[in-house]
């Protein structure tokens, strides 16, 4: 809660007087990790309610809280104004809890039917009744005014459908209130069109909707209420038409931005000093077959280059052979000027270069080691395994990073899996800052994080970059690109069209370039 400022909860409409569901007091807690502090939440029937928050905020863990997957320590929830214990994911759902997360949990090789009605298929004589379920799919699809087949397979659709397909599966299920996480992370405008249609059409009916997204401009275009969480402690609840988004931002993260607006100032200020200097790396006619066109690149000391382009455009596979985790099969690359070869993503760290994944699940965070393994494994990987880093010494990697880049909850000793997002990009930064890296690639670093976070980081990217390290940013966001980068290198169709100096360039230049390639 803010102690500078009383809680905001606007006065409900007369259609909306009496919540569907009502959390009070709810308070959670992990070894050395005060997750949620006495947090109050509300949801209205056919209202669509946004949670709101940076990374650690304590958003996942009041939605797990609230769907069975977390029990509470402490604290009350109520369903239709009775009280509801809710001991599992199951318990949760038939008491009308529905979710749908941002990784589409269905089955690719069975019918868009089956999916909907997985585990409660309709029988005759002992069997499945195929028609009945397809006449029920039908049904449930055209509730939401979606034309899609009932008996196509759901690998054949695209993934807004997919989400589109797990929505119906939740409703089936009479859902009354439905928990969206993330649902538009990976579609594009025509897709989060059609999302927002069926949210509307859902909220008409009558549904709560719990839209979790952190992209401001969706939040305003869909929300009619706010809850605002910080540090695991409610900061507020609004009505998204009365409150400004630089208000919302400053709630969220509980202190001016005002260090963003600076960024710009200071990467024009360095580009005349770092554009002239004899590049650190150089590759010329630099490529993968069947991956990337042959790409002819510097990229000097102290020099921020930000790829920007569509996805599937090149960006992510030219990092990954400028960092050896694929290898090149034409061209030659130089580092201060001695030609070497780089066959393994060992070779660069041995060079000092590093490549941050933008799959952080996958190929970054180790989710079952601590705050500090994860922190030293790079360091120690370089020197050896039969070469043990002495555990003092991870101590002090582990702490003085944790202080440095703000990772929250500032103990060594947290599995990484209990971190926000943004937390564990941080914990993945600081794995490869302890290699003192002279290049290092970063490809989306900041994707999936909360203002706050974000603007760390982008902080942190400058300052490096001030101190004489070499980077490669990759974003989809190009104001991003634009913001840090002294140079920037648009790639189309996994080829380079363009590396231009930072200097008087616009979002709209560099979309135009994306769009048509270098004609533009």
């Amino acid at each position: 809660m803010d102690s500078a400022e009383p809680t905001a909860v606007p006065a409900p409409t007369a259609a909306t007087s009496a919540p569907i569901v009502e959390m009070t007091g709810i308070s959670i807690s992990f070894p050395g990790v005060k997750a949620l502090d006495r947090v109050d939440f509300r949801m209205f029937p056919g209202e669509v309610h946004s949670l709101m928050g940076e990374n650690g905020a304590g958003k996942s863990t009041l939605i797990k809280a609230l769907t069975g997957v977390y029990t509470i320590d402490s604290g009350e929830i109520s369903m239709a104004g009775e009280p509801l214990v809710i001991t599992g994911p199951a318990e949760a759902q038939r008491a009308g809890i529905s979710t749908v997360y941002q990784e589409v949990n269905l089955l690719g090789n069975l019918s868009v039917a089956e999916n909907i009605l997985l585990g409660r298929e309709p029988r005759r004589f002992g069997g499945i009744d195929w028609r009945a379920m397809r006449q029920r799919a039908a049904a449930i699809l055209e509730r939401l005014h979606l034309d899609i087949d009932p008996a196509s397979q759901l690998s054949s659709h695209s993934l807004a459908v997919q989400q589109l397909v797990a929505i119906a599966r939740a409703i089936d299920v009479q859902a009354k209130v439905l928990i969206l996480d993330e649902p538009t992370s990976s579609l594009d405008a025509d897709e989060v069109a059609e999302l927002f249609r069926v949210i509307t059409s859902l909220k008409e009916d009558g549904v709560a909707i719990l839209f979790v997204s952190h992209f401001l401009d969706q939040v305003y275009e869909i929300a009619d209420r706010l809850t605002v969480l910080r540090n695991g402690a409610l900061v507020g609840e609004y009505r998204t038409e009365e409150i400004l988004r630089i208000e919302l931002v400053h709630k969220m993260i509980g202190k001016e931005i005002a260090a963003l607006d600076d960024l710009d100032t200071r990467t024009r200020a360095t580009v005349a000093e770092t554009t002239d200097v004899t590049p650190y790396l150089e590759v010329a006619g630099f490529g993968r077959k069947g991956s990337v066109a042959p790409v002819s690149l510097r990229i000097a000391e102290g020099e921020v280059v930000g790829l920007a382009g569509l996805l599937g455009s090149g960006r992510t596979e030219l990092a990954r052979i400028l960092s050896g985790v694929d290898r090149s099969d034409t061209g030659e690359m130089k580092i201060e000027g001695v030609t070497r070869r780089l066959r393994t993503a060992r070779m660069a760290l041995k060079r000092r270069i590093a490549y941050s994944s933008e799959d952080r699940k996958r190929e970054g965070i180790i989710e079952d080691l601590t705050v500090r393994d994860n922190i030293v494994l790079a360091l120690q990987a370089d020197r050896g395994w039969f070469r043990r880093i002495p555990r003092k010494r991870q101590d002090e990697l582990a702490a003085s990073y944790i202080q440095a880049l703000g990772i929250r909850p500032a103990n060594p000793e947290a599995l990484v899996r209990n971190l926000s997002g943004g937390n564990q990009q941080k914990v993945l930064l600081a794995r490869w800052l302890a290699i003192a890296p002279r290049l290092l690639i970063l490809d989306e670093p900041t994707r999936g994080i909360y203002v706050g976070a974000k603007a760390e980081i982008q902080r942190l990217v400058s300052n490096l970059a001030e101190e004489g390290m070499s980077v490669v940013f990759i974003s989809a966001e190009l104001e991003e690109v634009l913001r840090l980068s002294h140079r920037i290198v648009v790639m189309r169709d996994r080829e380079m069209v363009a590396d231009l100096e930072n200097e008087d360039i616009t979002v709209g230049e560099i979309m135009s370039l994306i769009a048509s390639g270098a004609d533009a």
